[in-house]
């Protein structure tokens, strides 16, 4: 099986929202995907993007991504956050997820980020399970908060 890890593409956007929308009915909130495509498009390749994402092709067609931003700490400097990490159902298990994620270490090097952070949701064994293969600090302490700004 050969696969290709690349930049994302604006054109790969409507398959990313799929995929999305494939991680959040895994999740358990579907209803919870509101951006919209055009959105989506702007803040990854507009003017100011946001956001980058790498892609897994199988074949030439996208099975799984990793995306994400920049993030500040003001005790720790620049910082990668991974948003989302996901590999298409049929094709987890064939080391698709370490091919991405040992991307985003790459790129985090190149990039001079002292570190990577990201959230796994406290059932998401098969997740927690995979990111203990990097030796990743789980943190209990802190408490996730958020706003809806309408």
């Amino acid at each position: 099986m050969s696969i290709h890890i690349r930049d994302a593409r604006k054109e790969d956007c409507p398959r990313l929202l799929e995929l999305i929308k494939e991680l959040a009915e895994y999740e358990k909130a579907p209803d919870e995907v509101t951006v919209t495509l055009e959105h989506f498009e702007e803040t990854g390749f507009g003017v100011n993007p946001v956001w980058k994402a790498f892609v897994a092709e199988k074949d030439g067609y996208v099975v799984g991504f990793a995306l994400y931003y920049v993030r500040y700490s003001t005790w720790k400097g620049s910082r990668m956050y991974l948003e989302d990490i996901l590999v298409t159902e049929e094709m987890r298990g064939a080391g698709i997820g370490k091919l991405l994620f040992d991307r985003l270490i790459v790129e985090a090097r190149e990039k001079n980020f002292n570190g990577m952070v990201w959230q796994v949701l406290e059932w998401n064994e098969p997740a927690i399970n995979f990111y203990k293969k990097y030796q990743a600090a789980f943190d209990a302490e802190w408490i996730n908060c958020s706003i809806e700004i309408k």
